[in-house]
């Protein structure tokens, strides 16, 4: 389901006419997560600590709602929620794109995960059956961490689904910490809207038990 962004009165249209008019309007910042308490429950609990940040993560998405904006066709699409489009490695290190649709439900989202980690290791296709801009683009690089990170990108200016990777979790100040990058699209997310994504994600996982 989606709707349309009324763009005559939203109160960011000089904004967001401002960076149409770049060649590239797009931003990115890496922020290192506190995962102490998400890793540790995980470990104790034998859960999956890849499937438990990412439906945290997409939770937060969800709850930032700048983050469901896309461009299409000249207007401005609001989708009434964001699934995860996540890369997931096969046993000969390549790879395929999933398309993980959300629940709030963890253990639905989970079981989705399964589904679609079961296809891309019996296949050797990349991309997924199923697709749709309502998602965010991921991927998981648990061999480095990183403070800084960039993406690949198609030459569309239009291009307007976020992008984010999650680095290798690495000992900080007798936390343990996950550096998570993010790439948006500054026609349609501003630093507060990350900002606001990373406090929910950062909320999300201190609650987890």
């Amino acid at each position: 389901m989606k709707s349309y962004l009324d763009i005559e009165t939203w109160n960011r249209k000089e904004i967001y006419e401002h960076f149409l008019t770049l060649n590239d309007p797009t931003f990115a910042t890496v922020v290192n997560v506190d995962v102490t308490n998400v890793y540790s429950i995980c470990k104790i609990k034998q859960k999956s600590f890849f499937t438990t940040y990412l439906h945290e993560c997409t939770k937060a998405l969800n709850s930032v709602e700048n983050f469901r904006y896309r461009l299409e066709e000249d207007k401005i699409t609001i989708y009434e929620k964001l699934d995860a489009s996540a890369t997931i490695l096969r046993e000969d290190k390549t790879f395929g794109f999933s398309f993980i649709e959300f629940d709030e439900d963890y253990e639905v989202f989970h079981h989705n995960f399964l589904a679609e980690k079961e296809r891309i290791l019996n296949s050797t296709h990349l991309f997924p059956p199923k697709y749709s801009l309502g998602c965010y683009h991921c991927s998981a690089i648990p061999w480095f961490t990183f403070t800084s990170h960039k993406e690949p990108v198609s030459g569309d200016k239009n291009s307007s689904v976020p992008q984010l990777s999650f680095g290798k979790v690495f000992k900080g100040n007798s936390k343990l910490l996950m550096p998570v990058a993010v790439n948006v699209n500054h026609a349609l997310v501003d630093g507060y809207h990350v900002g606001k994504f990373f406090e929910n994600f950062q909320k999300g996982l201190d609650k987890i038990e």
